[in-house]
């Protein structure tokens, strides 16, 4: 094996640098190509999909002359006109393109029209005119658990010995809380252009987080194999899951009508359209008993976590593996015995969002912890601190699902920003002013999380990456990543640049392609820049190598492969060499030394069984932890966000700017879902199971005025100790559960409208109805209680 060059950061290093945005230049000025912005080839058509009006049922007729006969469409397709697998379901095969006989949700595809322009496309699909034999729909998790309704098998495991735990507790408290779902509201919808090509292929640009699950299924649809399909994303405006397997229906149904019609094919959801047909975050509900002494420490607990998956399985099955894989967050949990339900409902599929199921785990935990510290009357951060890991390894270490806890920092970090955001104090004046002030109440809060960075799934823990050197001393990297607004392309940049000592101006990353990275993982559980980095970094090496070895042969053998520094754009060995990088290229390639390298990566240490649920799922953990004050109107339900303080654990950070802007973009994100984020289906009558909430007008996702007038992040000193690229730690959906502080802020202002020690039952989000409900629901049951 060839010696490796010397690798010792230079002066002029780009990474630890908070360097701008790779294509801000672009997003700024309007110049950066989204799918619906590039030119469109002669031909093109436009497609639409024709949407179902029932939630349940049997299709008894589909009448499609209207469609056909409207002015500019040129094909319609119906489930019978799939040459090959009518399935866009990235694990079990339920999940149709297009609805055959039976209708399973209300919005679900029944047919797909192509025409000479979007408006025609789009106005022929209201022309269809269907029949429907209806069925009664399954619209709630309650209704799913009553008709054992799943979409898989309920799981149930057991840790420690958990009805001696009960036994033998000095208290046990019981209790039952919910989340809702979440709609994504990326800013640019699904969309697909397929391009057919000759001799039976095909070119897909596809927004999407899965470019090879794209090939995958449009080749399957198509009945075709891989190699006649490839998939090209440069950019997305934003995914946040939404475009890990959702992307694949509006992808499979472009590619169809592609190769239908020979000519190339657009499709591009209205906004209706997509939060109506595309899946969201699962909601959850709970039902929980807890066993604890004095000091507020869990001795065991009993949860039930029922899911609402939708229609089919999409990604359910791992978004509730990893809920169980985070119902600990950061704490302890000795014995628990915890059963899993996955509910079948009929709505739209739910599946992948930030988090994938980590932040429902959280939010039950939260929960539990703050009813105990309520009713022992003590502070709720002071029982989170008696229920942390051991910092090192030892009797308190492992977790519910079988992994030792090595890297654990949440004490320390927490009790950092506690003193940092003047915790103590801050919670003393609170319960001054509360006692003064009858209408408004304030509440305040310090949460911790603690996430495990890997895919639940091991094979998925793997990336690779094409990197070109040519012969002007420029680069050119092409990686298995997208690109979806966090960054990913800036951070892969500077960790090339770093590794030649190159400015960043000398590199530039091609769009993500499956004819350049074969059998590429999703850019999701927030690993883009942990696999595709290392995988970049090993391509640059493979390069560095055989530069070094020639350098060394130019030295005579004076020199060692290890004296060779690539720095500041120049390449140096001792006093024998020095010159510019792309001298040094374009002498290796006319001594006709390969210059372009295949990067490889698989994360180390990995095992994870998935019927048992027990391994090592994760390399390592993120932490992090918030602090959030609130102020709610008793009498209006109205809350408002006073101040946030954030510390946060990215290891050591390759790019601070994109880092903390990924802090509070995830925060708000994740404040969104627990506050003003309701999804609400018609829940009765002919359209029951209607998404109503399915437009900006009745969805309503944060905006700038609910940001907090303080608002503070910081970057936690700490190194990963595992070999992560540079020691840095992934900060894509870990932020996101620094909401949670929110929630538990607004609980402890309810509280201060109860008798101490009263549980407060406030439902998520936390809407002024629902904070309007929890406060009247606690003064009724103080009035039950009193008679």
């Amino acid at each position: 094996m060839n010696a490796r060059p010397n690798n010792t950061p230079s002066g002029s290093a780009v990474v630890g640098r908070p360097v701008a945005h790779e294509s801000a230049h672009l997003h700024v000025s309007g110049k950066a190509s989204y799918i619906d912005d590039l030119p469109e080839l002669a031909g093109t058509l436009h497609a639409a999909a024709g949407l179902s009006t029932c939630a349940r049922g049997r299709l008894k007729s589909l009448d499609l002359s209207a469609v056909r006969a409207y002015p500019g469409v040129r094909a319609v397709i119906t489930a019978a006109d799939i040459p090959g697998e009518n399935n866009c379901g990235p694990i079990l095969h339920d999940d149709p393109i297009i609805a055959n006989d039976a209708i399973q949700f209300y919005g679900q595809v029944l047919f797909a029209v192509a025409a000479d322009t979007r408006d025609a496309a789009r106005q022929a699909a209201r022309l269809a005119k269907a029949e429907y034999e209806i069925e009664t729909p399954i619209l709630d998790m309650d209704a799913a658990i009553a008709a054992e309704s799943w979409v898989l098998p309920p799981f149930a495991m057991t840790r420690g010995a958990v009805d001696a735990a009960f036994a033998t507790a000095p208290h046990t408290l019981s209790g039952t809380a919910a989340v809702g779902g979440q709609e994504h509201f990326y800013l640019e919808g699904q969309i697909s252009y397929a391009q057919p090509k000759e001799d039976h292929s095909l070119h897909l640009i596809c927004s999407t987080q899965h470019p090879t699950e794209m090939q995958q299924l449009v080749s399957h649809a198509l009945g075709w194999r891989s190699h006649q399909v490839s998939v090209e994303c440069r950019r997305m405006g934003g995914g946040f899951g939404g475009k890990e397997s959702q992307s694949a229906q509006w992808a499979c149904l472009a590619a169809l009508l592609a190769v239908h019609t020979g000519r190339p094919v657009k499709l591009r959801l209205d906004r209706d359209d997509d939060m109506i047909a595309t899946g969201k975050r699962h909601g959850f509900q709970y039902q929980w008993e807890s066993a604890f002494d004095n000091s507020g420490r869990l001795l065991g607990l009993k949860l039930q976590m029922a899911s609402n998956c939708g229609y089919s399985a999409d990604l359910s099955g791992p978004v509730n593996d990893r809920t169980i894989c985070h119902i600990d967050n950061a704490y302890y949990l000795d014995a628990v015995a915890l059963r899993s339900l996955r509910c079948k409902t009929n709505t739209v599929s739910n599946t992948a969002f930030r988090g994938f199921g980590g932040p429902q785990g959280m939010f039950v935990i939260e929960t539990v912890l703050d009813d105990i510290a309520r009713h022992l009357g003590l502070d709720p951060l002071a029982v989170r601190q008696n229920n942390f890991y051991d910092v090192e390894p030892g009797a308190r270490s492992s977790t519910p699902y079988g992994m030792i806890v090595e890297d654990n920092v949440a004490p320390a970090l927490v009790a950092e920003l506690a003193s940092e955001c003047d915790y103590a104090a801050r919670r003393a004046a609170i319960a001054e002013f509360n006692a003064s002030s009858p209408v408004i109440k304030r509440g305040l809060a310090l949460t911790p999380i603690k996430f495990g960075i890997s895919f639940n799934a091991t094979h998925y823990n793997q990336a690779g990456a094409l990197v070109h050197v040519y012969t002007d001393g420029t680069v050119l990297v092409s990686h298995g990543g997208t690109e979806m607004g966090q960054g990913l392309y800036t951070k892969i940049k500077q960790i090339v640049a770093h590794e030649f000592g190159l400015p960043l101006e000398d590199v530039r990353l091609s769009s993500t392609d499956t004819s350049r990275v074969a059998n590429t993982s999703a850019t999701a559980a927030s690993s883009g820049a942990d696999l595709n980095g290392k995988a970049s970094q090993n391509a640059c090496l493979n390069i560095k190598t055989r530069l070094a070895a020639f350098v060394v042969d130019l030295c005579n053998g004076k020199v060692k492969a290890e004296d060779v520094v690539f720095t500041d754009g120049r390449v140096k060995a001792g006093d024998c060499y020095d010159a510019a990088f792309g001298d040094l290229v374009l002498a290796a390639y006319r001594a006709r030394i390969q210059l372009w390298d295949a990067g490889f990566y698989r994360t180390p240490k990995l095992h994870f069984d998935p019927v048992t649920k027990l391994g090592r799922p994760f390399y390592y953990f993120a932490y992090g932890a918030s602090a959030s004050e609130v102020a709610i109107d008793t009498l209006t339900g109205e809350m408002r966000l006073l101040r946030v303080d954030i510390l946060h654990d990215v290891g050591r950070s390759i790019n601070p700017a994109l880092d903390i802007g990924q802090i509070e973009g995830g925060f708000v994100q994740g404040m969104g879902w627990l506050t003003s984020e309701e999804l609400w289906w018609k829940s009765e009558g002919p359209q029951a199971g209607r998404l109503m909430s399915h437009a900006p007008s009745t969805y309503k996702i944060p905006t700038a005025t609910d940001l907090p007038a303080v608002f503070n992040v910081r970057l936690y000193d700490n190194a990963n100790v595992e070999d992560s690229i540079h020691r840095s730690k992934a900060v894509g959906e870990p932020p996101f559960m620094l909401a949670l502080s929110v929630f538990q802020a607004i609980r402890d202002a309810v509280a201060a409208t109860l008798p101490a020690g009263q549980p407060v039952q406030l439902s998520a989000p936390a809407t002024p109805e629902a904070i309007l409900d929890a406060i009247l629901l606690g003064q009724n049951t103080e009035a039950d209680d009193g008679h």
